[in-house]
C-alpha cells in the first residue's frame, strides 16, 4: 500500500544536532528523509520563551526574520508522531507554509508555530536560527524541575 508522503519544515530542537532530532531519525517514529536546508518565505518571530530553552515560533507573519531550517520528508506514522511532540493541536498548531530550498525551489511544508501568547513574548528578541546553547540548555519535558508551579511553559 502507498502513501503520500507530507513536507514538514522544522526550525527548533527537530533540526539535525539538536536534543529532539532522535524524533526524526527513530524509525519506531516512522520514515522520514533530510530533503534540503531552507527559510521561510514569510518572515516570523523565532523566540527562545522558557528558562528550558525552547523555541517559539509565534504567528505573527511579517515580524521577525525568514527563519532557517530543515525541510523533511515524513510519512503517516512520523507526522503522527510529531504532532504528539508538539502536543498539537492543544499546544501548538501547524500551517502550510512556503518554504525556499538553497536551491530556490520553493516547497509547501507543514510548520509547527503558537498562535496563542503573551505579547510580552514579541519583546524577546528575535531570532532567524535557533540553536541549543549551552550555557541554558533545552530541558526534555521529563526532566523539567517538577516542582514548578504548573504553568503553562509559555508563562516561564
Amino acid at each position: 500500500m502507498s502513501q503520500t508522503l507530507k513536507r514538514v519544515f522544522v526550525y527548533g530542537t527537530l533540526k539535525k544536532g539538536e536534543p529532539n532530532h532522535h524524533w526524526l531519525t527513530s524509525e519506531k517514529n516512522g520514515f522520514s528523509r533530510l530533503l534540503a536546508k531552507g527559510k521561510t518565505e514569510i518572515k516570523f518571530p523565532l523566540v527562545i520563551g522558557t528558562r528550558y530553552n525552547i523555541p517559539f515560533l509565534l504567528n505573527k507573519p511579517g515580524v521577525g526574520h525568514n527563519i532557517e531550517g530543515e525541510i523533511y520528508e515524513v510519512d503517516d506514522k512520523m507526522f503522527s508522531n510529531l504532532d504528539v511532540l508538539e502536543e498539537y493541536p492543544r499546544y501548538y498548531d501547524r500551517e502550510l507554509q512556503t518554504i525556499l530550498t538553497n536551491a530556490n525551489e520553493k516547497l509547501d511544508c507543514w510548520l509547527y508555530l503558537i498562535r496563542n501568547y503573551p505579547d510580552s513574548m514579541l519583546s524577546k528578541p528575535l531570532l532567524s536560527s535557533y540553536c541549543n546553547r549551552p550555557n541554558q540548555p533545552y530541558s526534555e519535558k521529563s526532566v523539567r524541575d517538577p516542582k514548578l508551579p504548573a504553568k503553562d511553559d509559555l508563562s516561564y
